[in-house]
């Protein structure tokens, strides 16, 4: 059955407001973001207003992240513990939405539906040879858990999710995500701007002045958190999860000649588009760093500071490389967990050009952690409508096509 041809697609398309969950569980494997989100539409039927009504973060327990990091391991996967995963998260999900609607005194009949990203366990962009009828194929693949069914039979509400997975099938990376939902949320006339999102992965997103979406620049950066959230882990033995507003690093100096030898990853001078995750920046990754700082004679408070001045190079680096040359920035806006972590913007402020102002997304009134789940929720909202909502400029798909699955 075409869902667009159903009735309750049909009166969401006719009406002007709507109201939808969106909802996001990034690759820093931290916990669940929720936002009820207020989409209102023209005349011509586009988005003119976004709104933020509530916004709910479930942290992930102890237990929860440690098997979910296990899970984005070849190493320490296991397929029992895969599926299990695939329809216990989901769980997880459906407490995060009533918690939200409990805050915002909403009930499920009330919203139209859930837009849920998934919590990603591994990302293939790259084409991989697989074996076909006719001798091998080139296979790009990806992999976000949290089972649609379960969400929606423990909430009542439709749910749109894997995002990711048409737009690879159009010959795209899957990733960046964002950009469009970018564009609405902070498009300017008079300049142009870099959206830089600090999850467990970083990516950016250029917007020329004018907002043209043919002219919308995104791509992964490299490591956001992640590994400066694993040392954390690693050196408190669980105890912290992450450097709170980068205090501990602040204490450190950075190891020029490691910072050197890092910034050397292929990965950083590959031209976009490009797109990576924690198969790439993970555990395994974050170990042999802190193992090469210790061979070096440092402490952990210069590991982790070089591991933070990593992000912040990569970031300004990537800037210099792929966007400075050819476009004109006054300003970089910030959001993610990333934008509290003092240490890291200061770093990246020293190294932008003075011309170029730094901020956070809460400058503009999108809380920093709140953005990505917004973003889902304009992206299901396309998808309702029965609109692309992929940047083919972006992710390097053949054509735009509409995102995600429904389940109701």
């Amino acid at each position: 059955m075409d869902y667009l041809n159903d009735d309750r697609w049909q009166s969401y398309r006719e009406r002007h407001e709507h109201w939808l969950i969106g909802m996001m569980s990034g690759t820093s494997l931290d916990g669940i973001d929720a936002a009820l989100v207020k989409i209102t539409s023209n005349e011509e039927k586009q988005i003119e207003e976004v709104a933020l009504v509530e916004f709910n973060y479930l942290p992930y327990s102890d237990e929860l992240r440690r098997r979910l990091n296990d899970l984005c391991s070849p190493e320490t996967a296991r397929l029992d513990q895969l599926v299990e995963a695939h329809y216990g998260v989901a769980e997880w999900y459906a407490y995060s939405v009533h918690q939200l609607l409990e805050k915002a005194n909403f009930k499920p009949e009330q919203i139209d539906a859930i837009c849920c990203h998934g919590q990603t366990i591994w990302h293939a962009p790259v084409d991989q040879a697989f074996p076909g009828p006719e001798g091998p194929l080139p296979v790009r693949s990806t992999l976000q858990i949290g089972e649609m069914s379960v969400l929606t039979e423990r909430t009542g509400i439709p749910v749109i999710g894997n995002f990711r997975a048409r737009d690879m099938a159009a010959g795209g990376e899957g990733a960046p995500m964002v950009p469009f939902a970018d564009r609405i949320l902070f498009g300017e006339a008079s300049k142009g701007r870099i959206m830089q999102n600090i999850g467990g992965i970083g990516n950016c997103t250029f917007i020329p002045a004018g907002s043209p979406t043919d002219g919308i620049f995104a791509f992964d950066t490299g490591p956001g958190n992640m590994i400066m959230d694993d040392l954390v882990m690693m050196h408190t033995q669980g105890a912290e999860r992450y450097d709170r507003g980068g205090e501990i690093a602040s204490q450190g100096k950075v190891d020029e000649a490691m910072l050197q030898q890092s910034l050397s990853d292929p990965y950083y001078g590959r031209r976009p588009p490009k797109s990576t995750g924690r198969e790439v920046y993970g555990t395994f990754f974050t170990e042999k760093f802190l193992e090469e700082g210790k061979k070096r004679g440092l402490n952990f408070e210069d590991i982790l500071a070089t591991a933070t001045a990593l992000t912040a190079h990569t970031i300004t680096n990537a800037y210099k490389d792929f966007i400075l040359p050819h476009h004109e920035v006054g300003e970089v806006i910030v959001s993610g967990g990333g934008a509290h972590n003092r240490t890291l913007m200061k770093m990246i402020r020293e190294q932008l050009p003075e011309s170029i102002s730094l901020k956070t997304a809460a400058h503009y009134g999108v809380p920093d952690d709140a953005k990505e789940a917004m973003a889902f929720a304009i992206l299901g909202h396309e998808t309702m409508m029965g609109r692309p909502s992929n940047v083919p400029s972006v992710t390097g798909a053949r054509r735009a096509v509409r995102l995600g699955q429904v389940c109701w």
